[in-house]
C-alpha cells in the first residue's frame, strides 16, 4: 500500500451496527420479505455515510423471523404429524435469510454510488447452558404476542 493508503486504511474505524429483529419491520407490518428488504433498504440509506468511510459489523435480532418459522412449522405438523425443526435450526435458517438480505441491500446502496466491497455473512452458534438460570422463567418471546 502506499502511505496515503495505508493512513487512510488506518483512519478507518470498525463501528457496529445493532439491527433489532423488530427494526427489519415496523410495528403492525406483515413478516413479508418485501418489508423488510425495504425497511433494510431505508436504514442502509441512513447509513450511507458511515458505509462510505468505516468498516461496518452488522449484527441482528430475529425473533418475528424465527416466530413465523415457528407458528409455519406448527401449521405443518398439524397438517402431517411431522416434527417441527428444533428453535436453534429456526435461528440459524433466519440468521442466514437476514444475512443475505442484508449483503444485497447494502451491495445495491454501494453500487448505486459507483462503489463495490466485500460483504459477507457469518452465521453464529450460540451455546446456552441447559442449567442456565434463565430457563426458569424465559422473558424474551418469538413470533406475535397475543392478549
Amino acid at each position: 500500500l502506499s502511505s496515503s493508503a495505508s493512513a487512510s486504511a488506518q483512519d478507518k474505524q470498525h463501528i457496529i451496527v445493532a439491527l433489532g429483529g423488530n427494526a427489519l419491520l415496523k410495528r403492525g407490518e406483515p413478516l413479508t420479505i418485501e418489508n423488510q428488504r425495504r425497511n433494510i433498504r431505508e436504514g442502509i440509506s441512513s447509513l450511507s455515510e458511515v458505509l462510505r468511510s468505516n468498516t461496518i459489523t452488522f449484527v441482528h435480532g430475529n425473533g418475528p423471523q424465527v416466530g413465523l418459522l415457528s407458528l409455519e412449522g406448527a401449521a405443518y405438523q398439524k397438517q402431517t404429524g411431522a416434527i417441527p425443526m428444533q428453535l436453534d435450526i429456526l435461528d440459524a435458517e433466519t440468521e442466514g435469510s437476514i444475512g443475505y438480505m442484508l449483503e444485497q441491500e447494502i451491495d445495491f446502496a454501494l453500487r448505486e454510488e459507483g462503489r463495490q466491497r466485500g460483504i459477507i455473512t457469518m452465521l453464529s452458534q450460540i451455546i446456552v447452558s441447559p442449567d442456565d438460570e434463565a430457563f426458569n422463567n424465559p422473558t424474551k418471546f418469538i413470533g406475535p404476542v397475543y392478549s
